[in-house]
């Protein structure tokens, strides 16, 4: 894990054509995505390549691997459920996912240009000819020391992705191994279904907990709500669930 400061970042919600900028307490994310092996080590399954990103893995999944690490160390759980429905302890110190606006922050490291440096030397992307992800650290960090942030794997954020049109959808973030340029940027957002895998969608985990209720580092319950999520209203252009 590395220890951010805290800092600003600007999101920008193309099909909103909404920009926003978030002040960030300093918080703790990964240096890696989580590999293969972290998650038979935590878990109890099987790492055929163990320095690889677990990927093909669900959004709750990624939630409950969180809680499952949490255990792990001893800490308190930074999630709590109700069937499907999770709640985050926003003042819990255990491990968690990061907030959209965390991951930007991290991956950008400082840089504002769509990338923190030259693809060919910090993502794996389709120009790799690759056909699946790979291990971790092989390409150059950012500034921040993180590596892989963008490209190899696509990496589950907290946050709902546009439940106005989108539902239940949750955030993934940077691109992956068989992405072309414009997909491995660092203000892209795409989304799946909290059930959904695919074979390019990981995670990295986040840690740190905050003085507040239902609300943190650029995230919000209500705000949720009032989008449409979480009970709410459905806005016109909603996309119910196939």
């Amino acid at each position: 894990m590395r220890r951010l400061d805290g800092g600003t970042v600007t999101l920008h919600d193309a099909r909103r054509n909404e920009r926003r900028t978030v002040r960030l307490e300093p918080f703790e994310i990964g240096v890696f995505a989580v590999t293969q092996e972290q998650f038979a080590e935590v878990l109890g399954v099987p790492a055929t390549h163990p320095r690889r990103p677990a990927s093909d893995l669900s959004w709750l999944r990624a939630i409950r691997f969180c809680n499952a690490a949490s255990e792990w160390e001893g800490l308190d759980a930074a999630y709590s459920f109700d069937g499907e429905d999770v709640t985050w302890h926003v003042d819990s110190d255990g491990y968690r996912l990061p907030t959209e606006a965390e991951w930007e922050y991290a991956c950008r490291a400082g840089s504002t240009g769509p990338q923190y440096g030259p693809l060919p030397v910090i993502a794996w992307t389709g120009a790799d000819g690759v056909r699946a992800p790979q291990d971790v650290g092989l390409r150059l960090p950012n500034l921040n020391g993180l590596f892989d942030t963008l490209g190899n794997v696509w990496e589950w954020c907290w946050d709902l992705l546009d439940p106005a049109r989108y539902d239940d959808y949750r955030v993934f973030r940077g691109g992956g191994f068989d992405d072309d340029a414009w997909s491995v940027r660092a203000s892209v957002r795409r989304g799946g279904g909290p059930r959904m895998h695919h074979d390019d969608v990981g995670m990295r985990l986040a840690r740190g907990g905050f003085d507040a209720v239902d609300a943190a580092q650029g995230w919000s319950a209500r705000v949720d709500v009032e989008r449409g999520g979480r009970g709410g209203a459905r806005p016109f252009g909603w996309t119910p669930r196939g």
